[in-house]
């Protein structure tokens, strides 16, 4: 096939790692885990807001900022924490593909531009949900209600025909459904991987943003939980367990809400 005449060939018929591109990928990911610390610790201020949660200072402008500002700020810190978070699943499929480097570094800058489009689409979301909830004391009060319903309904998500579907195609071997490999592009392929990626995830990601977008527990757990729907055997088994789990989780915040 076209796409095996990509791959770097040794005298036996045996074939080399892309190490160059192996050690790219090492280094992009220590550099995201480097800087998504840094806007952990540089966000650790949130607002107290009626109904007795916080919210993030990422969803505001700050002081004299631009819009534009403050979104590049916010696309910049959500690029590093989705490659902090998504190469460790994202490289064994990156090489499955037994492209050269060049062309595995074209698939994986398209697999990350489509997560950085999911980020331009939150950042939209989470600064009109933030403004709303400070003009409105009402829906102030009712978020941490609503946050715990959509914990319900994510886990109710993980049960179903649908999800298993996406994960099952998020964990063929490329990453995504496709026929001809020889016929797609890197850039393509790593476009229709990051759409696939984004579509399984969905669970995972609602977790993180319910529970706290920069929370460094949180981003660790929904990393491993990323990781497991992917890699382990038994798919089915873990992503029931991850979505009893996010019920469970769901109920409790509402009875904690209910309580306070």
């Amino acid at each position: 096939m076209a796409h095996q005449l990509q791959r770097k060939s040794l005298p036996g018929g045996k074939f080399t790692l892309p190490t160059a591109f192996i050690a790219i990928c090492i280094l992009t990911f220590f550099s995201g885990v480097l800087a998504t610390a840094y806007f952990c610790n540089s966000m650790c201020c949130d607002m107290e807001m009626p109904g007795g949660w916080t919210m993030s200072m990422m969803w505001m402008r700050m002081p004299d900022q631009t819009w534009l500002a403050s979104v590049a700020g916010f696309l910049i810190m959500w690029l590093a924490m989705m490659v902090s978070m998504m190469m460790p699943s994202a490289l064994p499929m990156f090489l499955k593909t037994q492209r050269n480097w060049v062309s595995l570094c074209y698939m994986a800058f398209g697999y990350f531009t489509v997560w950085l489009a999911v980020g331009i689409a939150l950042y939209a979301i989470g600064v009109t949900l933030a403004t709303f909830a400070m003009q409105s004391e009402l829906l102030s009060r009712a978020i941490p209600l609503l946050l715990g319903l959509l914990l319900i309904l994510a886990g109710i998500m993980q049960f179903t025909p649908w999800k298993m579907s996406q994960l099952l195609r998020c964990r063929s071997s490329l990453g995504c459904d496709i026929s001809f490999l020889q016929d797609e592009k890197s850039f393509r392929l790593g476009c229709r991987q990051g759409a696939a990626c984004c579509i399984c995830c969905t669970v995972p990601m609602t977790i993180q943003l319910a529970l706290g977008i920069m929370n460094p527990l949180v981003m660790i757990i929904v990393a491993m939980i990323i990781t497991a729907e992917k890699l382990l055997p038994r798919p089915k088994i873990t992503a029931r367990i991850i979505g009893f789990a996010t019920i469970v989780l769901g109920l409790a915040s509402i009875f904690f809400i209910h309580i306070y």
